[in-house]
């Protein structure tokens, strides 16, 4: 039936649960495409996040100074540029780096005296503390406002969203924490970052084990978020992951509680303690910390990727009946694209380590299936020295096989380890290793559109890609010289002693050897799940949409639609981020890179605009308000400044 024609017709309406980095990029991409997609119409745009726009809760001001972030500033960017593939039009920005030097030449107002200091101090190479970049994404974020047309009106809700409910083929309803009436919305999208989840069944066991028996135990959270004051001074601290959350937590308690560094003018750093840290017993399954990041630019030609696993392997492994199976169908894909990027740099930067031309060698490479004897013969006459040959297996696994006879072996094993990885990332002469870099970056966006491929990759490509700065490796160092990390070992594994009341860890690293202790640390974010989600909204619709065995929400590859238990695009919901099976793995993207979060980003926004545009054919005829400024919700608090 047709609305009476005195009845002003509904402004159509789009929900954003979440204002992070996604969220704020999504509102960039709308101001970007709303011209062409929109012409004129009307859209009411709400923002839902109880933290403030732009960094939401991960990369929220109030952090310490201390806590870095884990990119050089001038590999971090909010705003898309001519590699990006997209159908949605450019609009080019400022990276961190760059903004940087706008607030250091005083062209960005409201900026506080803190970042301001910091901002001065940056360079491109630095890498930044998280409360500039906070400061760069709340910037963005009101750039992104002030750019949408003036149909476009946003409404920001300091509130956590807490049920979506509404018929697949109408309006849909956002319960909102301390509000009686549910927020309506013609289309919804999830940009839910990093979430806390309830734990799995064995973190369920060591809590249980902690409370009966009166220890300590902090399961897999933000680092930023956990109460470290329950580790005491001096106390022995079982911790296990040795990635990005063990990095926050040696800094947070150790400097972080007044510990002080030195430099002897050669980069050896010594700590100096405030006696207030407790020592950390750190293992994991490699039993090494993360790759340093690598320190020097890329100089001379790029390998042109993608070569082995581009959109025509992608698209031939999803048109395959059923799912891929990781280790047989795309690993050897990933494994021949990466030794593709490391031999065309070794070949055409470091032809004196070679025995043969690149072309020769490119063409018999493209014959041989990765791992063949084959392929290891050609290699091994082809280039003589076997630290220049790539084994990928031998990164994954660095103390595959080694043994140390007592605790202060390995100790000074997994030192000379960390040294001599700081040594390789900081030379130019290992560029083989920044070209399998941009090799993991390309095979990561080749696999996006695949859906659930499992976890290995994920933490492959982290391991590899995504490692600490190299400073922080030097205070990890010094850290261990002075006592305060000891290394556990490979393949770590803790168990509970019911008689003595502790934490056990031990790894056939050290055969026999067993670290106690009344505490235990779970150095790392908790698994992505849907079910165990701390979020009710995103628990919420467990029952009604795909998950996917690892625990994901399930979205169509175009353009980020949630799928139904039959497996069908909803018309209205979309999903975006880590606790989805489209996940795109690095936090931010570098400058010129096609970045596939813009390219996610882009496309998800061109199908929400669409349909607001069906949804209002009229639109164009009626009057639009003054402004798009943020309106806060009655009741709620106020956007920020």
């Amino acid at each position: 039936m047709s609305a009476h024609p005195d009845t002003p017709t509904p402004v159509p309406s789009l929900v954003v649960v979440g204002a992070g980095p996604r969220g704020t990029g999504l509102v960039e991409r709308i101001a970007a495409n709303a011209p062409e997609l929109l012409a004129g119409a009307r859209l009411d745009l709400h923002l839902v996040d109880p933290y403030p726009p732009g960094g939401g809760r991960v990369w929220r001001r109030d952090q310490s100074p201390l806590l870095w972030m884990n990119s050089t500033a001038e590999d971090v960017t909010m705003f898309t540029d001519e590699t990006v593939e997209q159908r949605g039009p450019v609009r080019p920005g400022p990276s961190l780096a760059e903004w940087a030097t706008l607030v250091a030449e005083g062209a960005v107002p409201g900026i506080g005296p803190e970042v301001a200091r910091e901002a001065g101090e940056a360079n491109g190479r630095t890498y930044p503390s998280r409360r500039l970049q906070s400061a760069y994404l709340a910037w963005v974020y009101r750039r992104a406002v002030a750019a949408l047309p003036p149909g476009v009106v946003v409404h920001e809700h300091r509130r956590r969203a807490l049920r979506l409910s509404g018929p697949r083929d109408g309006r849909q309803y956002v319960q909102l924490e301390g509000r009686a009436e549910p927020l309506p919305a013609d289309l919804v999208v999830l940009a839910l970052g990093h979430l806390p989840a309830a734990p799995g069944a064995e973190e369920a066991a060591l809590a249980g084990f902690a409370e009966s028996h009166g220890l300590t135990y902090l399961p897999p959270e933000f680092t930023a978020d956990s109460d470290l004051s329950v580790l005491r001074p001096g106390e022995d601290v079982l911790v296990r992951g040795f990635g990005l959350a063990f990095v926050d937590l040696m800094v947070l308690v150790t400097e972080g509680r007044g510990g002080t560094y030195t430099d002897d003018g050669t980069g050896t750093l010594t700590y100096h303690p405030s006696g207030r840290e407790p020592v950390l017993h750190v293992g994991s399954r490699r039993g090494v910390p993360y790759r340093a990041k690598i320190d020097y630019p890329w100089s001379g030609e790029r390998p042109p990727l993608p070569r082995f696993l581009g959109p025509a392997e992608a698209e031939e492994l999803r048109r395959r009946p059923g799912p891929p199976d990781f280790r047989r169908d795309i690993w050897p894909l990933v494994e021949k694209e990466l030794g593709f990027a490391h031999y065309h740099r070794l070949f055409t930067a470091h032809p004196e380590r070679t025995r043969v031309d690149w072309a020769d060698f490119e063409a018999k490479y493209a014959l041989c299936d990765p791992g063949s004897p084959e392929l290891d013969a050609l290699v091994s006459a082809s280039v003589p020295e076997p630290a220049d040959r790539l084994d990928l297996a031998a990164l994954d696994h660095p103390l595959a096989g080694l043994r140390h006879h007592d605790t202060e072996s390995l100790q000074a094993g997994l030192r000379a380890h960390i040294e001599a990885d700081l040594a390789r990332r900081s030379d130019p002469r290992n560029s083989p290793d920044l070209a399998v870099f941009l090799g993991l970056l390309s095979a990561y966006g080749q696999l996006l559109g695949l859906g659930d491929i499992g976890t290995w990759w994920h933490g492959f490509f982290s391991y590899l890609a995504s490692g600490p700065p190299g400073p922080r490796l030097r205070q990890l160092l010094a850290l261990s010289r002075a006592g305060y990390v000891r290394f556990l070992g490979a393949d770590t594994e803790i168990t509970t002693d019911p008689g003595r009341g502790t934490f056990r860890a031990h790894s056939p690293s050290v055969p026999g050897a067993v670290t106690e202790a009344r505490v235990l640390v779970e150095a790392r974010l908790p698994a992505p799940s849907v079910a165990r989600s701390g979020d009710r909204l995103l628990r919420g619709l467990a029952d009604e949409a795909t998950v996917t065995p690892a625990g994901l929400l399930a979205v169509s590859p175009d353009d980020g639609r949630i799928l139904d238990r039959a497996g069908r695009p909803h018309p209205r919901r979309f999903a975006l981020g880590p606790h989805t099976d489209a996940r795109a793995g690095a936090a931010f993207t570098r400058p010129r890179s096609n970045g596939p979060a813009f390219r996610q980003n882009d496309a998800t926004v061109r199908a929400a605009l669409g349909a607001v545009r069906e949804l209002s054919p009229s639109g164009a005829d009626r009057p639009a308000p003054a402004s798009a400024r943020p309106s806060p919700e009655p009741g709620a608090t106020p956007p920020d400044p």
